[in-house]
C-alpha cells in the first residue's frame, strides 16, 4: 500500500470522484464504483465523496443507455478519476476519452482503472515505465500492445501513487475499497465492505487466481483457524502455532494458506496486525507502544518499521492524518 501525497493533492482532500465513461464501458465495474463512492454507509459521519459520471451526451454501457452528469472536460477538475472496464480491447479506445484522462492526470488527478480500463490508461501514456495489471485474460494483450508497461499478470491491483490499476470484476471492488482506505481510513473502508457484504481487505499483491478465495466448507481447516488467529493478534503467534492449532505440518499449512489466501501464513498474519493497528490508531488514543503490544508487534520500533513499509507513512503521521480527516 502507498499513501499518495504530492503538490496537487494530499490524502486528506480527495473529495471529488469522476467516473470516465463512453460507449463500450462494462456496466459491472461502473456500477460497483458508483456503489462505493456515491454515498456513505449508515453510521459513517465523515464527509463523503462528491461523485460525477462524466462522458459524452449519452453512452451505451452494456445493454443500458446512460446520461452522464457532465462532459469529459469535468475530469480535469476531479481529485480522483476512475476508468471502468473497456469492453472491446481489440479496438483503440476513443481519442476524446484518452485525451481527457491524460489531461486530468496532468492537472493533478489520481487516476485509477478497473479491469480493462487499463487499456485506456496505457493509451494515454500513463502506464509507461510503471507496473500495472488488468483482467488475467487480457494481461498478455496489454503487454504486447504497450511494451513500455511492466504488466503484473497475477496481482489483484497495483498502486503507483497517482496511477492505479486493478484486475477484473471482484478485484475492481478491492481497488475501490483500497482508495477509500487511503482517503478515509480502515474503519470507514471496513464499513463500506460490510454494507457490500464482502471481505474488508485483500492486499493488492494477492494472486488473481487462488484455489478457493475463502474456505467454502465449515470443516475446512482454515475456516476455524483464521478467526481464531484474528482474535489473538496480541499474541506472538508463529507458523508453528498456527500449524499446531490446525493439526497439520507447517508445510501442509503453507499449502492451504496459499490456496485460500494467495499468500503465506506469516504475510497474512502481518497484514492482519497492520490492519488492526490502523483501526486502533484511527479510533483510540492508545500510545504506539500500547498498539504494538495489542497487535503482537512487541515494540513500537517493530511496529513503526512494518507499518511504514506497508502503509507508506509512520503510525503517528497516519493517526494525525485520519484524526484531521474525521474532524
Amino acid at each position: 500500500m502507498s499513501v499518495w501525497n504530492d503538490t496537487a493533492h494530499t490524502i486528506t482532500d480527495m473529495t471529488t470522484v469522476a467516473l470516465a465513461v463512453t460507449d463500450g464501458m462494462l456496466h459491472f465495474e461502473l456500477s460497483l464504483a458508483c456503489e462505493v463512492f456515491a454515498s456513505a454507509p449508515a453510521g459513517v459521519t465523515v464527509p463523503w465523496y462528491d461523485l460525477a459520471v462524466c462522458g459524452p451526451a449519452a453512452v451505451r454501457v452494456g445493454r443500458f443507455r446512460l446520461e452522464p452528469d457532465a462532459g469529459l472536460d469535468r475530469l480535469r477538475h476531479a481529485d480522483t478519476v476512475i476508468v471502468p472496464g473497456w469492453a472491446d480491447i481489440d479496438e483503440d479506445p476513443p481519442a476524446p476519452l484518452v485525451d481527457a484522462v491524460r489531461e486530468a492526470h496532468e492537472a493533478g488527478a489520481r487516476v485509477a482503472s478497473l479491469c480493462t480500463g487499463a487499456f485506456v490508461l496505457a493509451a494515454a501514456g500513463l502506464l509507461d515505465g510503471r507496473r500495472a495489471t488488468t483482467h488475467w485474460a487480457h494481461t498478455e494483450a496489454l503487454a504486447d500492445r504497450h511494451p513500455g508497461v511492466e504488466v503484473e499478470p497475477d496481482v489483484l491491483y497495483v498502486d503507483n501513487g497517482s496511477v492505479l490499476t486493478s484486475a477484473g470484476k471482484a478485484a475492481a471492488l478491492d481497488l475501490c475499497l483500497h482508495l477509500v482506505r487511503l482517503d478515509l481510513g480502515s474503519s470507514v473502508a471496513n464499513a463500506v465492505a460490510r454494507r457490500l457484504v464482502v471481505p474488508p481487505h485483500r492486499a493488492g499483491g494477492q494472486a488473481q487466481f487462488v484455489t478457493a478465495p475463502v474456505p467454502d466448507q465449515d470443516d475446512h481447516p482454515l475456516a476455524v483457524l483464521l478467526p481464531w488467529a484474528i482474535e489473538r493478534l496480541d499474541q506472538p503467534l508463529t507458523v508453528q502455532d498456527l500449524a499446531r492449532r490446525a493439526g497439520m505440518s507447517s508445510r501442509h499449512l503453507g499449502r492451504h494458506f496459499r490456496a485460500v489466501t494467495g499468500t503465506t501464513p506469516l504475510q497474512w498474519l502481518l497484514t492482519q496486525r497492520i490492519r488492526h493497528a490502523q483501526e486502533l490508531l484511527e479510533k483510540s488514543d492508545d500510545s504506539v507502544d500500547s498498539i504494538a503490544t495489542a497487535t503482537g508487534m512487541g515494540t513500537a520500533t517493530t511496529l513503526r518499521r512494518h507499518f511504514n513499509r506497508t502503509v507508506g507513512v509512520p503510525p503517528d503521521a497516519y493517526r494525525r492524518t485520519f484524526r484531521s480527516r474525521t474532524s
